[in-house]
């Protein structure tokens, strides 16, 4: 039977027990300079805020480029129509024009009567300035797909444009993209009815003119008036 060692001399340690070295003093905490990370992180952060704020800069002042396009308060005094005036006959005393403006959108519309009052044509005008976004992408669905009639693609007129002949010569409407703007003229024939009397006829209508050509009057006019709006 093994006994437990004596201490002979000094102290014995059990055997088998491994020595270790004594706990190193523990070194001072590095001081660091925590102003520098500090820094660093405020230069970083200034940089992401300058950078969003440039990029918001640039989407509230810049936007699309509007090709010299304005905003329009009286279209109708942009709308000289030569070509339809000159088939269909002076413009006569009622004209009609509105606007809207909007941050993103500006709206503006003319109405009038090519020829007498009563038995002329009516001429309907509608300007849309897109301020923001881009109209394109659903602009040639909206007239190649219309269930008004069947819009035939015009060359020659702006970006994009088309055209429509209503049935039986009772009017015709041209409507063009040029890049942020939308700009569209209907002709169409108009009706005054007699309230007093139940014939199912009106009373005067417009009188009976031969549309044939008229595309390229709208073209003509269509073109005049881009100029026009951005004067």
């Amino acid at each position: 039977m093994i006994s437990e060692p004596e201490l002979v001399g000094g102290e014995e340690f059990p055997a088998g027990q491994v020595l270790a070295p004594e706990p190193a003093e523990p070194k001072p905490p590095r001081t660091g300079r925590p102003w520098l990370w500090a820094l660093g992180g405020a230069v970083v952060a200034s940089a992401v805020w300058a950078g969003g704020l440039y990029a918001y800069g640039r989407s509230q002042e810049g936007g699309p480029d509007l090709a010299g396009y304005r905003t329009v308060a009286d279209l109708c005094a942009k709308a000289e129509l030569k070509g339809l005036v000159g088939a269909l006959g002076a413009k006569s005393s009622d004209v009609g024009a509105s606007a809207e403006n909007h941050a993103a959108l500006d709206t503006a519309h003319c109405s009038l009567t090519l020829g007498p009052p009563e038995t002329g044509h009516g001429v309907s005008i509608t300007y849309r300035l897109h301020k923001v976004t881009d109209p394109g992408p659903e602009y040639a669905a909206r007239y190649e797909s219309s269930a008004w009639g069947d819009f035939q693609r015009v060359d020659g007129v702006g970006e994009t444009a088309y055209f429509l002949l209503h049935p039986g010569d009772e009017g015709a409407e041209m409507a063009v993209l040029d890049g942020q703007v939308e700009l569209e003229i209907s002709v169409s024939a108009q009706s005054v009815w007699d309230e007093d009397a139940d014939t199912g006829q009106p009373a005067k209508g417009t009188a009976k003119a031969d549309l044939s050509g008229i595309d390229t009057l709208l073209a003509q006019d269509l073109i005049a008036l881009m100029a026009a709006l951005k004067k």
